[in-house]
Order: structure tokens, then sequence, then C-alpha cells
């Protein structure tokens, strides 16, 4: 059978909706009221809630529970152990999550804890992202140095994949970067509709928190390696995990090195998930395919797929 990458999308990916088949099925129904025991609500409820969902502190359990699901939904149809585990953002601790690392009711309360805390350290600051495309990874670093060399905090937050990099800081001062981006070469520069400045220095005082969250619910059980965001590189212990994933708040995401450095390992990428983001970048990355599962019609022809290559 062929060799799967497993890949689990974060911010970004979520959309009232999301998760309503796997819910629906007997293995879904009972995690979601094992998530909703552990978080305090009903995780159904706000999976169909568009005004909490654009909350930090409760996009990010919707959007794990929901790549838990059907990562485990896939895993209880066909169980392929992946290669290696990668996950964007939020998605690496998802990936920890179905790597054994984490249980279901811990994940989506550390994924909720991680969001709440991302939130406090931005607010009172305005804090923000800008998506740029269209730029080289030299130009895009190049623009944030000359900012902060200029008194600006603004930072290159994301490389996603060629010519589209996401920039976090001060939303004020990103708003001062939309024409030098222009000016430099970029198709597009536009703020996104958000008030936190993921993977740069602001993030700073939630680190130590998440690392004491992490340190208290995480196991040393990996069934395959992690890519980290923060290093484009494997690991598989708790201690690794904590400090990386600490690290990962305030550093880039290396998303496309992450792909590049390892798709040789795998024949077939799979991304557990809404919305099919990594799918849709990986097609600018690799020649490899991606498969997308984010309901049960999804994994069914995902089985279907992986089955026929055995």
């Amino acid at each position: 059978m062929k060799k799967i990458a497993a890949i689990f999308p974060g911010q970004g990916s979520q959309a009232a909706g999301m998760g309503k088949s796997l819910i629906a099925t007997d293995q879904g129904r009972e995690m979601a009221e094992e998530a909703s025991g552990a978080l305090g609500y009903d995780i159904a409820a706000l999976l169909d809630d568009p005004d909490r969902l654009s909350q930090t502190e409760f996009t990010q359990p919707a959007i794990l529970f929901v790549s838990l699901a059907a990562y485990k939904l896939f895993e209880s149809e066909l169980p392929i152990k992946p290669v290696f585990a990668l996950g964007h953002s939020l998605g690496e601790l998802t990936a920890l999550a179905a790597m054994g690392a984490l249980p279901l009711a811990e994940a989506v309360k550390i994924a909720a804890f991680r969001g709440a805390e991302m939130k406090k350290a931005c607010e009172g600051k305005g804090a923000g992202m800008m998506v740029t495309l269209g730029l080289s990874d030299e130009a895009a670093e190049k623009l944030c140095a000359d900012a902060r060399s200029a008194g600006k905090q603004v930072w290159a937050a994301n490389y996603n994949c060629d010519g589209q990099i996401v920039i976090a800081g001060l939303r004020a001062d990103l708003e001062t970067q939309v024409e030098v981006a222009k000016a430099a070469g970029a198709k597009r520069a536009m703020l996104l509709d958000m008030s936190v400045a993921s993977h740069c220095p602001i993030l700073a005082p939630a680190q130590e928190p998440l690392k004491k969250a992490l340190a208290e619910k995480m196991s040393d059980t990996f069934l395959s390696p992690i890519v980290s965001n923060a290093t484009a590189a494997k690991y598989r212990s708790k201690a690794e995990a904590i400090a990386l994933l600490a690290d990962q708040l305030v550093k880039p995401v290396l998303y496309k090195k992450s792909v590049a450095a390892f798709e040789n390992e795998a024949d077939i990428f799979v991304e557990f998930g809404h919305g099919a983001i990594l799918k849709g970048l990986n097609k600018k990355i690799t020649q490899k395919e991606t498969l997308a599962i984010a309901n049960t019609e999804e994994l069914a022809t995902a089985v279907e797929v992986l089955e026929r290559s055995e």
C-alpha cells in the first residue's frame, strides 16, 4: 500500500457546518460527546456557530476536533501508519494528538487554551496579519527587516508556498507595508480579518503557559514522527514537542520547506480537516498527490483510492 504523510490544517480553514457528516457516524458522535465534556460546551453546536468560530479560543478546538475526527474515522477504515505527520500552525497540535501524544479530551482543551493565550498576548496591541502574493521569500524578508529598522513591528510568519507569504505584526504597521509590498513586486498585499499576530515575537507571553499545559497532559507516545513548523525537522519525543510548539508561537511556519524536505518519503499526502487548504498549497509545492478528507464522502473516496494501490 502507498506510504502516506498525514497533514492537518490550521486556523483559517474553519467554516460553519464543518464536520457534520463525521459527527453523524457512531464513532464521530462518541468523539463529539468526549470533546464536549472536556470543553464544557457542545462541540456540535459550536461547529454550526459562525460567530464563535471567528473567535480564536473557539476556532482552534473546533478545527482540531474536525481534523482529528476525520483522522480517527480514516484510521478505523484503513489503519495505515503515516510515515510522518505535519500540521500547519495549530495543525501541529492536531498531528500530535493523531499520533497518540495527546488524548482527544486534552487536545481540545489545550487548543482552546492556546487560542485564549494567543488572544490575551495580543489584546490592546492592535495586532494583525497580512497576506502577500507574488513576493519571493527574500523580498518579503527584506520588507520586514527594513520596516523593523524603521521602528515598525512586522515579521514573516507563514512561508506557505512560493509567492505566498503571510506577515504578522501590529496592524497599523502592516497597513504601511501594503503599498511597500506592491512596490517590491507583490501581485497582492491584503490585511486579513484577524486580531491575533501569529508566529512572531508578539506571542512571547503565551509560550510559558503553553509549555506548562503541554507538560502536564502530553505523553511520550509517538506512533510516527512529527515535522516541526519551526525547524522543518522531525521529532518524536515529549520534550521536543513542548519546546518546539512554544517556539512555533514566535517563529514562522516553514510549511513549504517541511513538505519539500520529506516529500520523497511519502507516496501520497492525506489532509484531514475542512477546507482542503493544504491540498491547495501542496499543488504549488510538490508533484505528489494530496487527498483531502473533510466528510464521510471524501473519506470513502480516499479509502477506495488507497485500497486500489495495494
